[in-house]
């Protein structure tokens, strides 16, 4: 079978989408039939230019910044066309040619003009304003693009919406996103996650014990609210030390709120790390904090860090309850002091700590079984393609 992936984002370009799109398509490719050949002859497609990438060391074809043409050309000569969130173009060009078209949702496109289902530029949590029917809230939202591009934004959420409604299959990492996204033909494949050892925890492996976040320092990330929680952990007298991963547009009004606040002693910024700095930072740690306000349809962090054997607390939002299920704490979205005092449980708690990894990584392990993932998109290409 031909198939044909498309993601507007790819490697060398980082981020969630980029990880779980180059996952998928090397694991297909890995993929063989009952007579031993691959099940899938994939082409990946992308708007994002290979600099200094090589794509000859990938077992499938990849194509980078096509024409509108060559794209047409790419998608009429293909069996399934898989789009990695609501493009309009190969959607457009797969439903033209009557291809059946999968499209995997990576965020709020279809019911949210600016995708990430935030009121900004505050990146507060929208209560489904589109969905509702407040298109004037919408409009208002985004109005600091300018109104003629806010205006864009909202028309191209019902273009999104329409064309969705008619592909053959829409894949959602989470159930709680297809319940949110309320499109036809919805099927739930969690994000699939490749299983490394882990050493099992006995004690704590830090004194003090080490509070980390891993993420972009951009404002839904919540940053701000954990060192608010770092603040009360402090009053409190509690023993620690936060250690803040990543970089962003926020880091230096964070270390402004840092330095006011006088945490300097307990906090801090490690800026972004890979591979094995970021390996023996979490390994240091005692538990993972993913305070996000909103924008998150899985938590790929969440799900990373429970593989890990790490206790987890999170957010309350609905993608994290799901993946969390019970092997993790949750907190009231936004709430500091909620924050703090299930902070205060673990460490006060070691054993506790250890016991809640543990569960963690079993969970991720089933839940996060990147063999299922597989499976399940070869199911669903093959199931789509029988009935054209």
């Amino acid at each position: 079978m031909k198939l044909l992936i498309y993601s507007h984002f790819f490697a060398p370009s980082v981020g969630g989408v980029e990880t779980i799109v180059l996952s998928l398509v090397r694991g297909l490719a890995e993929l063989r039939d009952s007579r031993g050949a691959p099940q899938f002859e994939t082409t990946l497609v992308t708007q994002t230019p290979s600099a200094n990438y090589d794509d000859r060391a990938n077992a499938f074809r990849t194509v980078r910044t096509p024409s509108f043409v060559q794209l047409w050309r790419l998608v009429r000569s293909s069996d399934v066309v898989h789009v990695a969130g609501p493009a309009l173009a190969p959607l457009f060009l797969g439903l033209l040619e009557r291809k059946p078209v999968v499209v995997e949702h990576h965020g709020f496109q279809t019911i949210c003009p600016n995708g990430q289902l935030l009121i900004e530029p505050a990146g507060a949590p929208c209560p489904g304003h589109f969905m509702a029917g407040r298109h004037v809230e919408c409009l208002r939202c985004n109005s600091e693009l300018g109104w003629l591009a806010s205006g864009k934004l909202w028309l191209l959420t019902f273009v999104r919406r329409f064309l969705c409604a008619h592909v053959a299959a829409n894949i959602t990492p989470t159930e709680w996103l297809g319940g949110e996204l309320h499109l036809p033909q919805s099927t739930a494949i969690p994000h699939g996650l490749e299983a490394t050892d882990v050493a099992p925890r006995a004690e704590p492996r830090s004194v003090p014990p080490i509070i980390a976040f891993q993420g972009r320092l951009v404002t839904t990330k919540g940053v701000r609210l954990l060192l608010e929680a770092a603040r009360i952990l402090r009053e409190q007298g509690q023993p620690f030390e936060l250690l803040i991963i990543g970089d962003g547009p926020e880091r230096a009004a964070l270390e402004q709120i840092v330095r006011e606040a006088q945490l300097d002693a307990q906090v801090r910024f490690a800026g972004r790390l890979d591979g094995a700095q970021l390996h023996a930072a979490l390994a240091e740690s005692s538990v993972i904090v993913v305070p996000s306000l909103g924008g998150e349809v899985f938590g790929l962090v969440v799900a990373e860090n429970m593989l890990r054997g790490l206790p987890v607390v999170a957010s309350d939002l609905g993608a994290f309850v799901e993946v969390l299920d019970d092997a993790g704490f949750t907190f009231r979205n936004g709430d500091a002091a909620a924050l703090a005092a299930a902070l205060t449980r673990l460490l006060d708690d070691p054993p506790l700590a250890v016991r809640l990894g543990q569960r963690a990584r079993e969970r991720a392990l089933d839940f996060c079984s990147r063999e299922r993932m597989l499976e399940s998109h070869a199911s669903v290409y093959l199931r789509v393609h029988k009935l054209f």
